[in-house]
Parts: C-alpha cells; sequence; structure tokens
C-alpha cells in the first residue's frame, strides 16, 4: 500500500504549501500522477494539490504565485525548500467540469469543497487517488483512511491496468486527449488497457481527431521518449484507430516485406528498431525506411527492391514532422539522418567478397575504397554534428535484424577514418576557405552568382586536397577559371 517512508519521500517544499494551506484552514491533498508515482516507488516529475480554497484565498495565502488559470481554479505556487531554492507547485480548488466542447474543454467549471467530486472529473483510475497531507506522519493514521481512493486505483496498480473513471466512452468523449494519454501511459509503465476503455478509444476517434497536432505531438513524443518499449505504445495507437489519425503513412509499412535482408515486414522492423534505438535517434529510427512502401519494385527474377527508399522516406518524414508542428531544427536533422542511413563503408560489395585475405579484408576495411575527399564529403553532407548520430541509427537498425550482414568492425573504421581526417586541416564549408568573395572581386569577378559558383568549385577542389587550402593557390586556381570562363558548377 502506502510506503512507511512516504514523508521522507516527498520534497520539503510541498510539505510547506500544505502546511501554509492547512494553517488558514484549508484541505491540501497530494494528487494526481504524483500519488500513482509514489505508490509505484517512483520519484514523481511534479507534484499537484488539490485544495478546498478558492483562487482568490490562495492568491492571498501565497504572496509568490501565478494566477493565468485562476478562472480554472488553478495556481501555481512558487515555493521555497529548506535551501532556499525555488520550485513549483500547482494548487487546484476542488471542482465539477461540465459540457466538454471541441473535444478537449469543459465549458463548465464549479468548484467544489469535496475532494471526491474533484477526483471523480479525472481520466484514469490511477490519476484518481489522493493523499492527505494534513494526516501525513500522524502514527495512528491507516492507509484507508489516509489514502483517498473511490475508484480503486490501487487494485489496477496492482493489476497493471489503465482503466477509466466511471463511463469510458464519456472520458473521451469529454477530452479527446486521453485517448491518446491512454495509450502513453500503458506503454511507459508497461500496463494493459481495460477491455472497455480500449473499446471506448476506438469508438471516440471523431472526437480524437479533434485534438491539436500539437497536443498529439507532445503525448506521442512521451511515449517515444519515456517507455521502456515504446513500440507497445505504437501497437495500442495502431490497434485502436489513433495512429491512423496522425501518421498515416506508417500503416503503408505493413505487409511490406523484404525477403532477402529482412525478416519482419516493413512495421514490424521499424518498431524493432525504435525500440533499440537511443533518445537521440528514436524518431528517425521509427522512421527510417517509411519509403519502402511507396518505392517497392519486383524485378524479373522475382526480387524486392527499394530503390531510393532513403530519399523518399526523407521526403514523407518532413510532410509528416511538419504536419505534426516539429521545429524546423529537428524536422532537419530527423530528416538528415534518414537520408543518409543507407551509407556503406568500406563498401556494400565488400560485405559479399569472401576470398579476401584477413590482410586484404583488414586494408579494405581500413581504406574502405573511400577517398579523404569522399570521407569528408560524406561528413559535409550528413553534418559534422550528426555523425555520431547516424552511427546510433544503423547500429539500432542492423541490431534489430537477425538477417544483417552488419559488422560493427565498418563503423569503428569509420569512426577511425573520420578522426584521423578531422586532426586534419579539415575544410567542409566555403567559410573555412582561405578566399573570399571580396578577394573574387578583387581579381576581377563581378558581384553576382559567379561569386558564389566559384567559391563551390573551389570548396571541392580543396575537400579533395585541403593543401590548396592557401589564399595564394586558390586565387591562381580563380583566376584560371575566369579566364576558361569556367565558372558553371
Amino acid at each position: 500500500m502506502i510506503p512507511k517512508d512516504l514523508t521522507q519521500k516527498l520534497p520539503q517544499y510541498v510539505f510547506n504549501v500544505s502546511d501554509l494551506l492547512k494553517e488558514n484552514g484549508f484541505k491540501a491533498y497530494l494528487v494526481g500522477g504524483a500519488v500513482r508515482d509514489l505508490l509505484l516507488n517512483k520519484t514523481p516529475k511534479d507534484y499537484d494539490i488539490a485544495t478546498n480554497a478558492l483562487p482568490e484565498q490562495m492568491e492571498t495565502i501565497f504572496p509568490r504565485c501565478i494566477t493565468t488559470n485562476a478562472r480554472f481554479g488553478t495556481v501555481l505556487v512558487v515555493m521555497e525548500d529548506e535551501t532556499s531554492e525555488r520550485f513549483d507547485v500547482e494548487v487546484t480548488t476542488f471542482r465539477k467540469e461540465e459540457n466538454y466542447y471541441n473535444g478537449r474543454w469543459p465549458a463548465n467549471v464549479e468548484f467544489t469543497s469535496e475532494i471526491i467530486e474533484d477526483l471523480s472529473r479525472r481520466d484514469f483510475t490511477i490519476n484518481a487517488m489522493a493523499i492527505d497531507l494534513a494526516k501525513l506522519g500522524e502514527v495512528s493514521i491507516s492507509d484507508e483512511e489516509l489514502l483517498i481512493d473511490p475508484f480503486d486505483g490501487i487494485g489496477d496498480l496492482n493489476k497493471r491496468i489503465v482503466r477509466a473513471v466511471r463511463d469510458p466512452l464519456e472520458r473521451f468523449t469529454e477530452d479527446g486527449l486521453r485517448a491518446y494519454k491512454a495509450c502513453r501511459m500503458a506503454s511507459e509503465l508497461q500496463f494493459t488497457l481495460d477491455v472497455q476503455t480500449f473499446e471506448a478509444i476506438k469508438q471516440s476517434l471523431n472526437v480524437a481527431k479533434m485534438i491539436s497536432m500539437e497536443r498529439i505531438r507532445d503525448e506521442f513524443n512521451k511515449m517515444i521518449f519515456h517507455s521502456p518499449k515504446p513500440s507497445r505504445g505504437v501497437n495500442l495507437m495502431l490497434k485502436s484507430g489513433l495512429l491512423e489519425l496522425f501518421i498515416p503513412e506508417l500503416l503503408e509499412c505493413m505487409e511490406i516485406f523484404q525477403p532477402e535482408y529482412h525478416e519482419d515486414d516493413v512495421y514490424t522492423h521499424s518498431l524493432k528498431v525504435l525500440d533499440k534505438a537511443e533518445d537521440t535517434v528514436k524518431l528517425a529510427a521509427l522512421f527510417h525506411d517509411i519509403g519502402k512502401a511507396r518505392t517497392k519494385t519486383v524485378d524479373e527474377n522475382g526480387r524486392v527492391h527499394f530503390y531510393g527508399h532513403d530519399q523518399k522516406g526523407a521526403e514523407m518524414v518532413k510532410e509528416i514532422m511538419t504536419r505534426m508542428k516539429y521545429s524546423n531544427q529537428e524536422i532537419k536533422r530527423v530528416t538528415n539522418l534518414i537520408k543518409h542511413h543507407m551509407f556503406y563503408y568500406p563498401s556494400a560489395q565488400w560485405r559479399k567478397v569472401k576470398e579476401l585475405s584477413e590482410i586484404e579484408a583488414e586494408e579494405e576495411m581500413n581504406i574502405g575504397g573511400w577517398s579523404d575527399g569522399a570521407v569528408r564529403r560524406f561528413i559535409r553532407s550528413v553534418g559534422e554534428e550528426n555523425v555520431e548520430d547516424l552511427f546510433r541509427l544503423r547500429i539500432a537498425d542492423a541490431t534489430s535484424n537477425n538477417k544483417s550482414l552488419f559488422n560493427n568492425k565498418e563503423i569503428e573504421a569509420l569512426q577511425n577514418r573520420i578522426s584521423s581526417i578531422k586532426a586534419k586541416d579539415m575544410v567542409l564549408k566555403i567559410s573555412d576557405l582561405d578566399i573570399d568573395g571580396f578577394d573574387l572581386i578583387e581579381i576581377g569577378y563581378k558581384p553576382g552568382p559567379d561569386v558564389g559558383k566559384t567559391l563551390e568549385i573551389l570548396l571541392q577542389k580543396v575537400i579533395d586536397d585541403p593543401n590548396l587550402n592557401k589564399k595564394d593557390k586558390l586565387v591562381n586556381l580563380a583566376k584560371e577559371m575566369r579566364e576558361k570562363k569556367n565558372v558553371n558548377i
């Protein structure tokens, strides 16, 4: 039941808030996810308190507070702990909510004096429990007196079930975001979804469809990044019909088999890679093969190919992530990883050659058939800051597939190669050149497109041979190009 050391687990600033409410004659209950997490012996991410104090009364009790949502009964209290460090605690008046609109917001919020009524409006039984902070620490108090649990949330915690409070269909038609949250919580906690709750999600998709993409994205991100095995949540969203509402492209990957090099269809393989991937590449892992459904071809011998699926996938993911309101920076990063995830080092052919001697194989691994210039172009295309993530994606992709020909030495060899090249005077962008547009104008170039084209040509030459990156050498090359009028890339 309730951990015996609960008073030690709660931070002092939470008690500071409850003590002030109690001193002023009001009740204070710890509610929501913090209660759930404490009962699961987890450290809560934040702490919410419910009280019978009205917002205007809380403003008097707590001089340092933010009242932006006071009309909904919520005040954000800024409270200090024993070291004077400040923390936020959300304090909300007991309330009832009625007549939801747009699948999200209650039209009527009515304050009440009873904690049970407040818990009745909440989404899931495991989130509809409260701990009486005023009684916490009393020696003779029983768990039943301390824990307010009108919907058997503790029973559902023990059974590892996510179940809606009271009528699940009513809960989901009130607030469409709850459907996504149910799948996310089941994935995060590794719980199952109550049968009636799951059926209610399928029956309320029209309301779930009304939720803004930003809200859906946030729930999806929490599920992806906080779940031990995020494929559980993605599959729940698939089976309930939610996934089709915001990433229908993933459904195209089902039943797309790749018999020669994979044991699963594209959808199943993508989820396996997602589960293996580190956080920085989880989105790229989920989407890395999404272009295969639209690039599948079968040759005259019956062999299946997916030529250009990396490029097509990058295009599709840009559309998906734009639709889901991801930042431009994150869209660029993820699509870039997907566009380059099919790189082969030393080479695709090297993997298939069996007759190389051990010495020849080692030499080929170290050189890879790539010139130093090719390695620099690889770094430039991927982005120096993204190279490590590209390796993480490749490792997750390969280790999730038993048929993969991947050899971890490939990554090690390319990493060593990149390190040795970066140790040299590496030039990857025009600004790294020992010459600029003003220098070109001084030797007779007219301001305009030819200047930029010439600098790009010079950059490619320096990428191949860094020794050329000296101003006098670049000026001479630029003069020769101007004389030949060879300024077109």
